[in-house]
């Protein structure tokens, strides 16, 4: 991860933004799916914010921007 100021970046994994206190409710506000999927239940520390958002149409930036705040 980089700095505390950016600490989440494209590279992240879902499995460290959701250690985030309001990880799991950001990607819920930007409507990322895999919270529910059964097959990102198990591939979480692998699945990084760069891959769900280009597989999903999600602006990575707007995500970033949230997370980091």
């Amino acid at each position: 991860m980089n700095s505390k100021k950016n600490k989440y970046n494209k590279d992240s994994t879902l499995e460290e933004v959701l250690k985030h206190p309001q990880g799991a409710e950001i990607l819920g506000e930007m409507k990322i799916p895999c919270l529910s999927c059964p097959m990102a239940q198990m591939e979480m520390s692998r699945l990084t914010l760069g891959q769900i958002c280009e597989q999903y149409d999600i602006n990575l930036d707007k995500l970033l921007t949230k997370l980091n705040k």
